[in-house]
Order: C-alpha cells, then sequence, then structure tokens
C-alpha cells in the first residue's frame, strides 16, 4: 500500500505537540485592530488547543501524527 500524504493546508494551519496535540491560532487577529484592545490582541497572539470535535477531523488528514 502506497504512503499516505498529509494535507498541505491542514499542515501549514496546525502543530502538533509532544503530547499529540493539536495547537491552532486565534481568530480575530487579521485586521480592525484599532477598535481591539491591547490586552485583546495579546491574548490572541498565543496558540491554543483544538476542540476535541475539530481534532478527529484533523487527525485524518495528518496520517502519520
Amino acid at each position: 500500500m502506497p504512503k499516505l500524504k498529509t494535507k498541505s493546508a491542514i499542515k501549514k494551519r496546525y502543530k502538533i505537540t509532544a503530547s499529540g496535540k493539536f495547537m491552532r491560532k486565534h481568530a480575530f487577529k487579521n485586521h480592525i485592530l484599532t477598535k481591539k484592545s491591547g490586552n485583546r490582541i495579546r491574548r490572541l497572539r498565543k496558540l491554543t488547543v483544538v476542540s476535541p470535535s475539530e481534532e478527529k477531523r484533523i487527525f485524518r488528514a495528518f496520517p502519520y501524527s
């Protein structure tokens, strides 16, 4: 059986931790930042863990994770 390919779009958007969790960037940090508080923008910088329901979908696209 041939090797399975990883989905390129998923590979670019998610990072896998050593424990096997998927990390993602926050939404709402691309434009119209003037009305958002500095505190909010700072919080959006950090990565966050993907929800369990989304994790199943991402796991399928990362065949060797």
